[in-house]
């Protein structure tokens, strides 16, 4: 410290992190002045925010640069009457700083306190502790610099309907409209630079990109003008165009997944300029699939703002004339399918949105989190960490919600439950059922309380942060489906796929997984249902699907077992249940939620709302307590119903070909797998493989993971190792071969003076020759001969019936009688 200073002021005993991080800087050449030329924290003079010379650059932005002017800086900082000594270390100090205040040098680290004032003392690492506080604001979202976003804060809130929204009941007479375009309608909207297949995501920003926002929609003429004014430039918006082809109708072209050209099926945008008495008709022309739920009765989503504000009524299900149809349009590429509807809106110049599902922003997650971290009760048995940043730069958050333990063997004993949802944006039910969940397990229910003390639970609310920003349905911005990539090796193209992925490998290194879940959503199927992995131990034959059927029986009027599916498919290897039931994962689902409703019990025939959906995620959680009850009553149960169940199914499918089984014979033999169909609904992505900018990186470090294994060199044995070894070896194959075949074979050698001189040996046994180098060849072939060559090495055409066979000179042919009729070969080298 100063000598001035220490007579003039109070000294304080210094920080221990500031004084470790003071040493630290001065090591790696960062901080060059002497270790007390700095004011500690307790002497350190105020400067005020609405000083027009702000002094440092402040952390989170909104300051000025560095104060230019040295003898201001001394000013506010240094008090009036220092000695000569101090003026001089002032002087070292303003050098110092100035070279501190060139660009690519200056430093972040500094705080400021509640009242704005300078605390000069070092920031702790980000990150380190809690990520969300109510001292700073939320962090934005960050755009990719290609997307426009509109500055307006689009908001909605949550509300149940009073009465069940039933399905559309098709008459059969509903119209199709011809596709006409722009050639005979008026284009209204339409989005500029929107980045497809053959670019590439290269950086991001918040607020997207830099510049004025274009008005996108057309200008009104006046009061009189009644065109609908469309947008879409907001959080998980994605209408790209609108064609005006009649007075009140019009065509409406989604955006793709960003680079990407497919991936149609999620909407949701915003219209303006409403009229009350006036019947509308949309038509969306570009969807990709060829089945949909709205062909048996699904309607789309409005929301009307006036509602909101004054009735205080939510998103509701609306439409007339629902018709999903092929677009009469052939381009001579893929096929599209067109949905039309009509609509009329409930008040004059009113706001409203449409959307395909109820939509779940980024911001909507953060500002949930934000309440979390700031609850004194649940901020103690739930923390908040950052699993990895986003290819954007967005954050994705990891939650691990358990009670506290007593001590360190209780919480040992723990096992982990890891549930995910978002890994595709447009399925926006999955974070319902998310919220849900995490509304039930973080409130001071008994059973939430329970299964604190008995479970960690691992949760990733939005592993796609990014595509749910932008507004994409499946891909995230390396333009891939994420849930094909979980056994990726890019770590920097599919951050958080290969976080989550190691997070789980090192979770199953400490504990045991007793389930793992993924929520999506399905646009094909009614109901609520879990996709699985046959488990082919015996075992634990059928106890991956004694959860799904106790969920069943909690949720009997939205969850069908009978829709639930436990194939592994060739093409579904990359995907999170796949990768995590190999990992070890038992039980290892994927939760599918339609987008629709349900055909089951009390809700039948009617859509889903978020309430339906968010008390699914109370019945996981009622469901865990079933699945893990020490009484294991219920478990014999299922594993009971099951199989009869399996048995009847079995039966069922025999009879479809046509013929008859012995299920008390051969009911082991029967792969389950050949029972069940595919899984369906998942059909857009199964080959898309990487991005050509992302191939070339793959291929380079699998040719670098190959060499490395090259490199390694196997251990070396030592002589009594490698004597037990073939010890063993010779034992093993004593008793498993044929000794009167073996005896003649040997007969055969015997009488054969290329081979061997010795003709006393009638056994197969180490024998040896006047070659040295025979020797170590007969050696050689004979070790390898005690374990079973390669399938591929086989011989399939030789007759063993051909006694009068000669030997070639250069090689012998020893077949040896194996179970089965199956046929050994050993091939004997003669090297000469």
């Amino acid at each position: 410290m100063f000598p001035a200073l220490e007579t003039h002021l109070k000294q304080t005993i210094p920080d221990p992190y500031e004084d470790f991080m003071y040493r630290h800087l001065q090591y790696y050449g960062y901080f060059k002045a002497q270790r007390g030329s700095l004011p500690n924290s307790a002497t350190h003079q105020h400067i005020r925010k609405n000083n027009p010379q702000y002094l440092l650059h402040r952390s989170l932005g909104g300051k000025d640069d560095l104060i230019p002017d040295t003898l201001q800086k001394e000013k506010l900082l240094w008090p009036t009457s220092l000695s000569s000594a101090v003026h001089r270390q002032r002087e070292a100090i303003n050098r110092d700083s100035r070279m501190l205040s060139l660009p690519h040098l200056r430093s972040r680290q500094l705080l400021y306190d509640e009242l704005d004032e300078v605390n000069p003392r070092l920031r702790e690492p980000q990150e380190l502790f809690s990520i969300l506080s109510t001292k700073r604001p939320l962090p934005a979202p960050r755009w990719p610099i290609e997307c426009e976003v509109i500055k307006e804060n689009i908001h909605h809130i949550e509300w149940a309907p009073p009465q069940p929204e039933y399905f559309y009941q098709p008459r059969g007479n509903e119209k199709v409209p011809e596709i006409v375009g722009e050639k005979k309608g008026t284009v209204v909207y339409q989005l500029d630079s929107v980045p497809t297949e053959g670019s590439y995501f290269t950086s991001s920003r918040v607020g997207g990109k830099q510049g004025i926002i274009k008005e996108l929609a057309v200008t009104l003429q006046g009061p009189e003008d009644n065109t609908l004014l469309f947008e879409s430039r907001f959080e998980s918006g994605n209408l790209q165009k609108a064609v005006r082809v009649d007075t009140y109708e019009y065509e409406l072209t989604l955006r793709t997944d960003l680079y990407t050209n497919k991936h149609t099926q999620w909407f949701y945008f915003r219209v303006q300029n409403t009229r009350k008495d006036a019947t509308y008709r949309f038509t969306i022309v570009n969807l990709l699939k060829p089945k949909s739920l709205y062909t048996v009765g699904m309607k789309p989503l409005l929301y009307s703002q006036m509602d909101a504000n004054t009735r205080n009524i939510g998103w509701r299900r609306e439409g007339n004339e629902i018709k999903y149809y092929k677009n009469n349009t052939d381009d001579g590429q893929q096929p599209f399918y067109c949905l039309t509807w009509t609509i009329q809106f409930p008040y004059d110049q009113d706001t409203c949105f449409f959307a395909h599902f109820y939509p779940y922003t980024y911001t909507d997650l953060q500002c949930y989190l934000l309440s979390v971290a700031n609850n004194p009760i649940q901020s103690q048995f739930c923390k908040l960490q950052t699993l990895c940043r986003s290819l954007a730069g967005n954050t994705v958050y990891l939650l691990t919600i358990t009670n506290p333990s007593q001590t360190p063997q209780e919480a040992a004993a723990k096992k982990a439950v890891v549930l995910s949802a978002r890994v595709h944006p447009g399925e926006s039910n999955g974070s319902w059922v998310m919220k849900g969940f995490l509304d039930f397990i973080l409130s001071n229910s008994p059973d939430a309380q329970l299964l604190r003390d008995i479970f960690v639970f691992k949760v990733l609310p939005m592993l796609n942060p990014d595509g749910v920003i932008v507004g994409n349905y499946r891909c995230s911005l390396a333009g891939r489906d994420l849930n094909r990539h979980y056994k990726t090796i890019l770590k920097e193209s599919f951050p958080c796929i290969w976080y989550t992925r190691n997070m789980i490998k090192r979770l199953l290194e400490e504990r045991e997984v007793l389930l793992y879940c993924d929520f999506h959503g399905h646009s094909r199927k009614n109901n609520i249902f879990l996709y699985g992995c046959n488990n082919n131990n015996r075992k634990y034959w059928l106890h991956e699907r004694v959860f799904p059927l106790m969920l069943s029986k909690n949720a009997p009027d939205k969850f069908s077992f009978h829709s639930c599916n436990f194939k592994v498919q060739k093409c579904k290897e990359g995907t999170g249940r796949v990768v995590m039931w190999r990992m070890g994962i038992l039980n290892s689902y994927t939760m599918e939620s339609t987008f629709g409703g349900s055909t089951l019990g009390s809700k039948r025939d009617t859509h889903f709302t978020i309430e339906d959906l968010k008390s699914l995620g109370y019945h996981v959680c009622d469901t865990l307590l079933d699945f893990c009850d020490p009484d294991q009553t219920k478990f014999t149960q299922c594993l009971a119903e099951l199989k009869e169940l399996l048995r009847q199914e079995i039966h069922k499918k025999f009879h479809e070909l046509g013929q008859d089984v012995d299920l008390e014979e051969s009911w082991s033999d029967i792969s389950l797998s050949d029972i069940e169909s595919s899984t369906s609904g998942s059909d857009s992505s199964l080959s898309d493989g990487l991005p050509v900018h992302l191939a070339n990186i793959a291929d380079e470090l699998t040719q670098k993971k190959k060499m490395f294994k090259k490199k390694k060199k196997k251990s070396l044995q030592t002589r009594k190792q490698r004597n037990e070894q073939y010890q063993k070896k010779t034992l093993m194959w004593k008793l498993t071969e044929d000794t009167s075949e073996r005896a003649g074979f040997a007969s055969t050698l015997q009488n054969h003076p290329a081979f061997f001189k010795n003709s006393e040996n009638s056994s197969f046994l180490p024998m040896r020759s006047e070659n040295p180098r025979l020797n170590e060849v007969v050696f050689l072939r004979q070790s390898e001969t005690l374990s079973p060559p390669p399938q591929k090495k086989r011989m399939t055409n030789l007759n063993r019936r051909d006694k009068d066979t000669s030997l070639d000179p250069s090689m012998a042919t020893l077949i040896l009688p194996k179970n089965k009729g199956r046929m050994q070969v050993l091939h004997l080298i003669y090297c000469t």
